[in-house]
């Protein structure tokens, strides 16, 4: 993508907001934040004569525009299966052509799972505000609380199974969780951190929520309902339209947690980390 092409494809991708939320904030130089190693953005536009038929990322992730049409995405094949390795996070009726690219080119999977997309419209948004607990106090987070953010991504990992980077690349991974610092927001409770999630896209038309972690001695009592709720009310104080988040396919317990604080179903996601 020239930057020159950088206002068509936004009124483009915001046709579908909700569906588009990431791609749109990847090319409106959203991600320009994250930390090195990482290369910079990468967006490809496939043209049809003189419209855009479609958009994709290639970093930090691939991702595909949900009105990405089948030949769009066959004339962006040969720039998105090029990928030695990466990650791979979109509606998941549109990965498997791309997954079938990049495993006939030898890539193996590391981890491959589908997701639920849930939405939470800020103007609907009023029960989620209830019910913090008066000892959680909701912050931003600081470069003094880099220990306890490794740890709670680390921890996360491990809970879903994935590889944990800290292992091959300890320095390379602290470096990766100061880069986001600014990103997250950490519930407290006796000057303990208990909740954590980040805002990893925050846009007029939608805030999208990752990395959310509560640590396990502080689990069952509402802490992330708490947090949860503190990081809804932030999106409404900004102007924000929605709020998203992924829940893994299975994990019922927080699947319970945002249905309760209102967040409804609107899409499903497959995420494949690759090699």
């Amino acid at each position: 993508m020239a930057r020159r092409q950088t206002d068509e494809v936004l009124s483009r991708l915001r046709r579908e907001p909700r569906h588009n939320l990431f791609l749109l904030d990847i090319v409106d130089g959203g991600s320009a934040d994250l930390p090195d190693p990482n290369p910079p953005p990468q967006v490809v536009v496939a043209r049809s004569g003189d419209r855009i038929a479609g958009v994709a990322s290639l970093r930090p992730s691939i991702v595909l525009e949900a009105e990405m049409d089948a030949d769009a995405l066959e004339a962006s094949m040969p720039l998105l299966s090029c990928l030695e390795m990466g990650l791979i996070k979109s509606q998941a009726d549109a990965v498997a052509s791309v997954w079938d690219s990049l495993r006939a080119r030898g890539r193996r999977s590391i981890l491959d799972r589908c997701e639920e997309c849930l939405v939470l419209e800020t103007e609907k948004a009023t029960p989620a505000l209830a019910g913090s607990p008066a000892a959680g106090r909701l912050r931003p987070a600081r470069a003094s609380d880099l220990d306890a953010l490794v740890f709670a991504a680390r921890s996360s990992l491990l809970e879903e199974n994935r590889p944990d980077p800290f292992h091959g690349d300890p320095e390379g991974f602290r470096h990766w969780v100061r880069g986001r610092i600014s990103r997250a927001r950490l519930l407290e409770v006796d000057d303990k951190p208990v909740f954590v999630g980040y805002v990893d896209v925050r846009r007029p038309e939608g805030w999208l929520i990752q990395g959310v972690y509560t640590w396990p001695d502080h689990r069952r009592r509402g802490f992330a309902r708490a947090g949860m709720a503190g990081l809804v009310g932030e999106a409404v104080q900004a102007g924000a339209e929605h709020v998203q988040l992924a829940v893994v396919e299975g994990n019922l317990p927080a699947m319970g947690l945002y249905e309760g604080l209102g967040f409804k179903a609107f899409s499903q996601l497959r995420t494949i980390l690759f090699h």
